[in-house]
């Protein structure tokens, strides 16, 4: 008696289980239609206003596109231009790697450490010092007082102590000279940057039960490191990949506070990152192709942190 074998696809499935599979994952679908259509609202609009516009943006990245006429197909020339001819791309690559390199890390470790010091006081000390600490962020101008800090005049705060002090002869241009631009504009970041992080490391840390830590002294934890690197960390590790995620774009993204500091053009490119010529280019030139050729860079480097930062997260613990 002979029998006959399923047919299969052109990837060597059987069609019958390839239905099977189908079919069961239809069924499940429907026995779960109410939680899709809870999740539906936010997946709609995640996919109109995010993953569209992205693959949009690296449509375009390779046609040149002025907003007046259709886009022109142009391959790979937005990108050899960008590395190739664009000396202000690169100094922007070079700015915006260095403060990343230096805000993201430090404000993301500041976030942290504050929030676990905080967590061990008193309720209303910690409500108090949390506002205290988060309030710059949520100033919207907070950072403009530091353009009276750093005046270049004899009316700048700095520059009138250095002065009466004698320490220089002659007022010192903090945000017009290129030795002073970059270091300012840093601790002017690292001063903002408890926000969304420090909330998140707050409510991570709120969030762990005190049964956890009493089970690992019985099972030899013996000290506040310890309980740091095998409890706290490992357990927040969702928080912590939120907070990352956070830090990463900032770091990147950060445009506003830097202009409103060191100008919208600074002197010597001192301060000019990716986002800002980006944003020259688009707004200002309206070559849009080559403004999304930067966007997508911009866009594969902090995926790219973002993974590198998964990869160290999971060794926690």
């Amino acid at each position: 008696m002979s029998t006959v074998a399923p047919t299969t696809t052109g990837t060597g499935v059987p069609q019958r289980n390839l239905r099977e599979r189908m079919s069961d994952l239809w069924a499940r679908m429907k026995a779960s239609k109410a939680s899709y259509a809870f999740v539906a609202p936010f997946t709609i609009l995640f996919f109109t206003f995010t993953v569209i516009p992205i693959l949009v943006a690296i449509g375009l990245s390779f046609t040149y596109f002025n907003m007046v006429q259709a886009p022109k197909w142009v391959g790979w020339e937005n990108y050899l231009r960008l590395f190739l001819a664009d000396d202000v791309f690169l100094i922007a690559v070079k700015n915006t790697l260095l403060f990343a390199v230096i805000t993201g890390p430090v404000s993301y470790l500041l976030c942290f450490v504050f929030a676990w010091l905080i967590n061990e006081l008193k309720p209303k000390i910690r409500a108090f010092l949390t506002l205290l600490f988060y309030a710059p962020s949520i100033s919207a101008n907070a950072y403009l007082v530091w353009t009276v800090l750093f005046s270049g005049d004899t009316y700048g705060y700095l520059n009138g102590l250095l002065l009466y002090w004698g320490v220089i002869d002659r007022p010192i241009q903090w945000l017009v000279d290129p030795r002073w631009m970059m270091p300012i504009v840093i601790v002017v970041s690292l001063w903002m940057s408890l926000g969304v992080s420090f909330l998140t490391f707050i409510a991570g840390l709120q969030g762990i039960d005190n049964s956890f830590y009493e089970a690992a002294a019985v099972d030899g934890i013996k000290n506040r490191w310890q309980e740091l690197w095998f409890i706290t960390l490992p357990m927040m590790r969702p928080y912590l990949m939120f907070g990352a995620i956070i830090a990463i774009t900032q770091s990147f993204a950060a445009t506003q506070s830097i202009q409103a500091l060191t100008g919208a053009t600074p002197t010597d490119w001192a301060t000019w990152t990716i986002v800002q010529h980006m944003q020259d280019y688009a707004t200002a030139r309206y070559e849009m192709g080559y403004a999304c050729a930067m966007a997508v860079v911009l866009f594969v480097v902090m995926v790219g942190a973002q993974r590198l930062v998964q990869r160290l997260l999971r060794k926690i613990g």
